[in-house]
């Protein structure tokens, strides 16, 4: 498959050729390359999934509680959040800023839907930590919600991955949610939910 994806690559650029060159002789795609285009075309084509994703464009403020022990109260922060479309419109970049646990903290995330694999999908990385998470997930039009599933690293336990459900509600048009739960000792439990509002 490399070499394949090499060979398109190279017959894309004989094609197009360098700078000035437009009118230069170009040559016939042989059956192979021609399917080979095809599949990048649909790879990459911008769907209604991707369309519907532009929901979350623009400029949000957050409210932020987080349960970080069951028996005390959830601790309240605020935010801003914005978001744009990027590459025609296939993926959602996210910025986000604000406050966690006392600490200034800065995130930034994507959101798309991959054509090959079906599933919307939502990468995050922040300030408090050096790795990323990755969900995959599915839209509900009853309910107007995403749910991603994936897990996160255990900052008490690096080796020990824990399973993670992400549901990102729609309310209306300038309001969303965000809610984080996290299963421990096979029992789910809601740690976090960002509010969101224009």
């Amino acid at each position: 498959m490399k070499t394949q994806l090499v060979a398109l690559f190279a017959f894309a650029f004989a094609v197009v050729g360098p700078a000035g060159a437009e009118d230069a002789a170009q040559p016939e795609m042989t059956k192979e390359q021609q399917e080979m285009a095809a599949a990048f075309e649909r790879m990459g084509a911008v769907r209604a999934e991707h369309k519907q994703l532009a929901y979350f464009i623009g400029d949000w403020k957050t409210k932020n509680t987080m349960w970080m022990d069951p028996k005390a109260p959830p601790q309240e922060s605020h935010g801003t959040s914005h978001s744009e479309a990027t590459f025609g419109g296939r993926y959602i970049e996210t910025k986000f800023d604000g406050d966690m646990m006392g600490q200034p903290f800065s995130g930034r995330g994507v959101m798309g839907y991959d054509n090959l694999g079906g599933k919307f999908f939502s990468t995050w990385y922040d300030s408090m930590s050096t790795g990323f998470f990755l969900a995959y997930g599915s839209y509900d039009k009853a309910s107007t919600s995403y749910t991603y599933h994936g897990s996160m690293d255990d900052p008490m336990e690096p080796k020990t991955k824990v399973p993670v459900r992400a549901v990102v509600r729609i309310v209306d048009p300038s309001h969303y949610t965000f809610d984080w739960y996290e299963t421990r000792n096979g029992k789910e439990s809601r740690t976090m939910q960002i509010e969101y509002s224009k």
